[in-house]
């Protein structure tokens, strides 16, 4: 295969569906990669002492999967060895120990594949329109991300 065949790709989605490992680890699998980079954020069973029954996600859709793709953008300028990214997120209800989002970046090199899946972790919780409501025993909590810039320019 000519690298001009394996041309940089990135995938996108928001669903309701259970999210693969597997399916995303693939998704960015190259033969010119030596790295294949994983961020895997789960549903813990547990915040502040209160036992956390399950997490339900929303979405502004459009702008979300939109401010996704710059976050893609802004990856591949500050590491152009970036071959393959994908980002998926789960939308609805995520049950204990099941993932909420999957990010992977293939990459020649592992530096770039590691700091690029942390750049999209962090900055996708600091600007994508994704709410997170955290479900206890008896009652249900909206969490903001400490992260998001919007939360924060309001205090």
């Amino acid at each position: 295969m000519d690298e001009s065949e394996d041309v940089p790709k990135d995938f996108i989605k928001l669903k309701s569906e259970k999210l693969s490992v597997a399916e995303v680890s693939e998704l960015v699998s190259s033969p010119y990669c030596g790295a294949v980079s994983l961020f895997i954020g789960t549903t813990r069973n547990n915040f502040e002492g209160k036992k956390v029954i399950h997490l339900e996600y929303e979405a502004y859709t459009s702008m979300a999967e939109t401010e996704i793709k710059k976050i893609c953008r802004d990856v591949r300028q500050k590491w152009p060895s970036v071959k393959h990214i994908a980002v998926h997120h789960r939308l609805g209800v995520v049950p204990i120990t099941e993932a909420s989002v999957i990010i992977a970046v293939s990459s020649p090199h592992r530096a770039e594949s590691l700091e690029a899946v942390t750049y999209c972790i962090n900055t996708l919780k600091a600007s994508v329109p994704i709410w997170k409501k955290e479900m206890y025993e008896d009652e249900y909590s909206w969490k903001e991300n400490k992260e998001c810039f919007w939360a924060n320019s309001e205090k």
